[in-house]
């Protein structure tokens, strides 16, 4: 078998980056996705317009690959296992899905091979004895940029949440967290495991705004997110990259939050900041190919989400072209025809190339044009 004809689950920014490092790897990529105005439609080798859940779409999907990866996990796990069974190889296995989908048992699976996380309860378990005010209330499937987070200040807005919410629901402790960071890593057919550089995010109201890499926190502090994401892939014998979003307390202590079983946000800087991006390294691992160099070719980079902050149909090239004249700067614009808030519209990525150059500088002269 060649692995030359990769399958996505998803059509959206992330398969339309990740579609951009085919030519390169000489891999074939075919998409399924329900929207044929998705990012990755318009350079994927062919599109299957169906539900991501849509199993026998996914049938189809693998008549036309080799392999099949995903860029959500908006997927029916159960479906997906029979064709698995009749021989459609995914990467990452469903195996090493099947503990993460559902926020609740990820929490439990990492628990259990004894990596530290927030204390957690279900909804149905949860007694305010055991915790207090503030509380983060979790959608268990299907939240995501923010979307099924909450953050709880007191009875009130707990009885007003449950009162609106059917979904499936989790609790968990608020952390005063020292900072938000992230790690994205990748392991091979081969287990070989290599691991980018630990980065800082900026979130605000549960939706990633900057991320900076590297990080500025101690050398004893990146290992520990190293050991993480390396106990962790091989606990789960991935074939793939992960994304491990990761909170740094004010005693030092890390704890995983979130793991995303695919590309991340986190790693976008990966595209002009390093030899291989993270979407490169997610066809590299699932193809078998060697994984390549995860170093950076500057002092660090900066990247800055571009959200939606208005209900509109712009491409804001004005603002854009404002952006692109900050020195060392990447633009990568996704071609979403709808604009509405909080929406990832694209991104942009500076190189510090001078150390006297402060990134959360760079990132607010960015967020200054474009919120403007």
């Amino acid at each position: 078998m060649s692995n030359k004809r990769v399958g996505v689950i998803g059509g959206g920014q992330l398969a339309w980056m990740m579609a951009m490092a085919t030519e390169k790897l000489d891999i074939n990529l075919f998409i399924q996705t329900p929207h044929p105005d998705d990012p990755a439609v318009a350079i994927a080798d062919e599109s299957i317009f169906a539900a991501i859940d849509d199993a026998e779409a996914t049938k189809k999907l693998a008549e036309k690959c080799d392999i099949i990866t995903f860029e959500n996990e908006f997927i029916d796990l159960d479906a997906l296992k029979k064709l698995e069974a009749n021989g459609v190889i995914f990467r990452p296995k469903l195996s090493a899905l099947s503990p993460l989908l559902d926020k609740y048992q990820q929490r439990s699976y990492l628990q259990n091979i004894g990596i530290n996380v927030p204390k957690f309860t279900t909804l149905e378990e949860f007694s305010l004895t055991d915790f207090n005010f503030p509380l983060v209330i979790k959608a268990r499937r299907h939240g995501y940029d923010g979307q099924g987070t909450s953050i709880i200040n007191n009875q009130q807005e707990l009885e007003a949440l449950l009162s609106s919410e059917t979904n499936s629901l989790m609790v968990e402790e608020y952390i005063e967290f020292d900072r938000e960071l992230a790690i994205m890593a990748a392991r091979s057919t081969t287990g070989e495991i290599v691991t980018y550089p630990l980065v800082e995010t900026y979130q605000k109201e549960q939706v990633c705004h900057w991320v900076i890499a590297p990080a500025n926190v101690s050398k004893t502090v990146q290992l520990e997110a190293k050991k993480i994401a390396e106990k962790l892939l091989t606990e789960l014998e991935v074939i793939g990259i992960f994304g491990i979003e990761l909170f740094l307390t004010s005693d030092g202590e890390l704890l995983v939050n979130e793991i995303a079983p695919r590309t991340h946000n986190s790693g976008h800087y990966t595209l002009d900041a390093c030899d291989v991006s993270q979407f490169e390294m997610q066809l590299r691992a699932v193809t078998s190919k060697p994984l390549g160099s995860t170093k950076l070719n500057s002092l660090g980079a900066v990247m800055v989400n571009l959200l939606g902050y208005e209900n509109s149909h712009d491409d804001y090239q004005e603002k854009r072209n404002k952006i692109a004249q900050i020195p060392d700067s990447y633009i990568h614009w996704y071609g979403k025809t709808e604009c509405r808030p909080g929406r990832k519209l694209g991104h942009a990525t500076v190189l510090i190339k001078d150390d006297k150059i402060k990134p959360e500088t760079i990132a607010k002269q960015i967020e200054s044009i474009w919120y403007n």
